[in-house]
């Protein structure tokens, strides 16, 4: 196996990980509120949310801003409940969750560089050569990856609507609540763990 395809499918499996269902429940919590013919700006968001990760992998591969990994551990899934909880106001309140305002586009890019802060550590292990080619194949395969999740949420959302006809915002709250109540927890047991 070459190390494109070496590092591409590190990159899909980081994400598809069951295990590392973190990077999941953000991208879905991301996703829910869109609808399929929305695709163009979650796709965007989703690119900057690689950006962010791609840079922070990069930063922590050369050593420049060292990070407390039990302050990242913890972000992450704080990350995931903001974002949750965001979704939950924004669709309670009966507004556009996803705008194309700029604290939107900015929040997902400080999110994905936070997330790639939580896997510098083994990145830096597994990528001991340091060279950019590496990290733009992992960074592809992430991309690849998150696609397939918010394609799912995609296609799962218009289904629930046209065949369960469960009305949109009932099926974004109930999903984002349980994305906030889980995230919710792994940030409290994080910190129990970390302080």
């Amino acid at each position: 196996m070459n190390d494109f395809s070496l590092y591409f499918k590190l990159g899909l499996e980081h994400v598809l990980d069951l295990e590392g269902y973190d990077h999941a429940l953000f991208l879905i919590a991301l996703a829910i509120t869109f609808q399929i013919k929305d695709w163009k700006r979650l796709l965007g968001l989703v690119t900057f949310f690689t950006l962010g990760h791609t840079l922070s992998l990069y930063l922590a591969s050369k050593g420049i801003l060292p990070i407390s990994s039990g302050i990242i551990e913890i972000l992450i899934p704080a990350t995931i409940f903001a974002t949750a909880a965001y979704v939950l106001l924004t669709t309670w309140k009966n507004k556009e969750a996803h705008s194309n305002n700029w604290v939107l586009w900015g929040t997902t890019l400080l999110f994905g560089i936070i997330h790639g802060f939580g896997f510098g550590r083994y990145y830096n292990q597994i990528n001991d050569e340091g060279g950019f080619a590496p990290l733009l194949s992992f960074a592809l395969g992430i991309e690849v990856a998150q696609i397939i999740i918010v394609i799912a949420v995609l296609i799962l959302g218009m289904l629930m609507g046209s065949l369960l006809k469960v009305k949109k915002s009932i099926w974004v709250i109930l999903v984002a609540l349980v994305i906030a109540l889980i995230s919710a927890y792994m940030t409290v047991e994080r910190c129990v763990e970390y302080f």
